[in-house]
């Protein structure tokens, strides 16, 4: 006896060449959306942004309506996008449009006044369940993509979405959007299908095939090339994955914004394509800061006088985009106060930043100089070179509380009220945490209260960037340093 269930083999071999690493959700897909396979009544494709979800869908539909067996296709389908609706009414109306359309109705395509759910279920109704001569095994999809960020909404639209399947037996209603709640439909039994994020080899294998795979580089191999581009690919992810290209489009134009850059020593003939470590040192610059990745109009000019090289305009950009800029004044005094908790010892606070025995303080570490023990004079790194140390939150506070009116006017003509702690120094605070320039370290990790006054910190930023802080309030942070 013949097997009822049956799968389109072909076509799912075709979309998973088409859509690496996505094998899985599509034969879901097919299983759930093919007629003579397990048709559902209706469907949760969730997942978030730029994981295939509307893609896919839209392939996959477009593959299973043109199977044509015996003479008719088992399956139309409709798409609605949501971000094209501005209203309701809008997408009532959009929706029974489209499905006038894809089943070639004349007459149907000019809708009028659809404004309730009632109205979209009666006009749904007549198009679907008795203006179509087809057979048993005939299917209609209707897709809502984006769904759940449709405007003036009411609250019952999915629900009531979901309710046209039981009315409408030949209809499958499916649902894309980010994250579904678990009472979404108000409906039991629903399949939910998962559109997971690429991991880093599912985004290497992708970017691996065309279209992202780059022409040949000049004096090397087809071969070469590939191995250098998966490297360099890894590369990219690696360094700006999470603040930059946190998606497969944002990484696959970050990789062709760098890609120029960090090949132009092979294509000099300075560096071959196999050294890996030496192009990725001299093209560092470009995986420290996502500035480069950002869009902009470049002149050209054939005079040579008027042309503006590539660092020119990178060293523009990054001095007008630096932390001195973005940050304000509070924040930018906790980073350079966290950064002199990180690299002063405990022991030379008291001399550095209290005014208890002179009145003024001791930059540079004061008389130490004069104590210096024989050990420390063998001592050839420089302290703002070495490696940041862990700090107590509340040292930190102390520090900032104890130079503030230093560094903010420059005299001591700043009333004392002004130099404690307020609100705003919290807010500072979470705000480093949120742009990791403040790293929370220990047992805790990030999980315990950002203002646990005994909550170990290390500072995330280096001698270059606090430096141009520094400068920034007009404080040389090199004379608070103790060599």
């Amino acid at each position: 006896m013949a097997s009822i269930f049956e799968l389109p083999d072909e076509l799912i071999a075709t979309l998973s060449e088409s859509f690496p690493c996505r094998d899985a959700q599509i034969r879901a897909l097919v299983t759930l959306l093919y007629p003579r396979a397990a048709p559902c009544r209706n469907l949760i494709i969730h997942g978030t942004e730029a994981t295939g979800k509307s893609t896919v869908t839209a392939r996959l539909l477009e593959a299973l309506s043109s199977d044509i067996t015996e003479s008719e296709s088992l399956l139309d389908y409709a798409i609605i996008k949501s971000a094209e609706c501005v209203t309701a009414r809008h997408l009532f109306e959009r929706t029974v449009g489209s499905v006038a359309d894809a089943l070639q109705i004349e007459g149907r395509g000019a809708v009028g006044r659809c404004e309730t759910l009632a109205a979209l279920t009666v006009e749904m109704t007549k198009l679907l369940k008795y203006d179509q001569p087809r057979g048993n095994e005939w299917r209609f999809v209707l897709v809502f993509d984006g769904i759940d960020r449709q405007r003036e909404a009411p609250p019952t639209l999915l629900p009531a979405l979901a309710r046209l399947a039981e009315i409408i037996p030949n209809l499958t209603t499916i649902f894309i959007l980010t994250a579904p709640s678990p009472s979404l439909l108000r409906v039991s039994s629903t399949p939910q299908l998962y559109f997971p994020p690429y991991t880093k080899s599912e985004y290497i294998t992708i970017l691996s095939r065309a279209p992202y795979t780059p022409p040949s580089l000049p004096n090397t191999t087809a071969q070469e090339t590939a191995d250098l581009w998966t490297r360099f690919a890894a590369a990219v992810h690696d360094a700006l994955a999470k603040p930059a290209a946190r998606t497969l489009p944002g990484l696959a134009r970050a990789c062709a914004a760098l890609w120029p850059r960090f090949t132009a020593p092979v294509a000099a003939g300075t560096h071959r394509a196999r050294e890996f470590t030496k192009l990725l040192v001299a093209s560092r610059a470009y995986f420290q800061d996502e500035a480069v990745l950002e869009p902009g109009i470049t002149l050209t000019s054939t005079n040579t006088t008027k042309t503006t090289t590539i660092a020119d305009r990178e060293v523009r950009n990054k001095a007008t985009k630096d932390l001195a800029t973005l940050l304000p004044p509070t924040a930018r005094l906790l980073l350079i106060a966290a950064y002199l908790a990180s690299h002063n010892a405990p022991r030379h606070d008291q001399t550095v930043f209290s005014t208890w025995h002179s009145g003024r303080r001791r930059r540079g570490g004061g008389g130490l100089s004069q104590r210096v023990s024989k050990r420390s004079k063998h001592r050839k790194i420089a302290r703002k070179l070495l490696g940041p140390g862990a700090f107590v939150l509340e040292r930190m506070v102390a520090i900032y509380a104890a130079t503030r009116r230093e560094w903010v006017s420059g005299e001591d003509g700043e009333d004392q009220a002004n130099a404690t702690v307020d609100g705003d120094v919290g807010m500072a605070i979470a705000t480093l945490a949120s742009l990791r320039l403040l790293v929370r370290v220990g047992g805790a990790g990030g999980t315990g209260d950002t203002m646990d006054r005994g909550g170990k910190w290390r500072v995330g930023v280096g001698w270059e960037v606090i430096r141009g802080v520094g400068r920034s309030m007009g404080v040389e942070v090199e004379e608070w340093l103790v060599e």
